[in-house]
């Protein structure tokens, strides 16, 4: 029985030094995006996109907890305002923030975690044109702290985790957007 504590421990050590030493040249950084091209004019994904009031209408998480609390602090649609939820274990909590608004092109957004992990990153979206529809890209960045950045890397799926919620979220933008106008979010 020692000798197997003893292999138990061993591998346990070498573990903890693979992932210390890995974490020293994995990126601590983290990019992701998506996009999806809408069937839409400019002006009608704008509007959904720019507000947090209507991004709770496409909001890919709302399925994980529809009875999250949600408030909006400040004048939604500039910088400066915040949009901050509290929810079951699988939403979290957290705010958001609108940095900059450009009309039509791109927003940015400081997003901040609070549980059930801390965490910072910044989000963006971008509208071009492109053909008779509008492509929008929304993406973030964050970084990961040494080592947690080579655990990430290691035993979780992030490409796979964002995809899913990003990609159901661009879904219902979508569906959102192109729907008849009595469906489509307020100015």
């Amino acid at each position: 029985m020692k000798k197997f504590l003893k292999f138990l421990g061993a591998i346990i050590v070498l573990a903890l030094v693979f992932i210390l030493v890995s974490g020293l040249f994995i990126a601590k950084t983290f990019h992701f995006e998506r996009n999806i091209v809408i069937n839409s004019s400019k002006e009608e994904v704008w509007k959904n996109i720019s507000k947090f009031s209507n991004f709770e209408r496409w909001d890919p998480w709302k399925r994980y907890d529809p009875n999250m609390k949600r408030t909006i602090e400040g004048v939604d649609g500039t910088p400066g305002a915040i949009y901050r939820w509290e929810g079951n274990e699988d939403v979290g909590k957290g705010s958001q923030e609108y940095i900059s608004l450009t009309p039509m092109e791109e927003i940015k957004v400081d997003l901040k975690f609070l549980e059930p992990m801390e965490n910072h990153a910044q989000v963006f979206y971008r509208l071009t044109q492109e053909n008779k529809g509008v492509k929008v890209t929304w993406g973030f960045e964050s970084k990961f702290p040494y080592p947690f950045n080579a655990v990430c890397y290691f035993f979780m799926d992030m490409e796979g985790m964002m995809d899913k919620d990003f990609s159901y979220g661009l879904a219902n933008l979508k569906k959102l957007c192109e729907s008849n106008t009595s469906f489509t979010a307020s100015k």
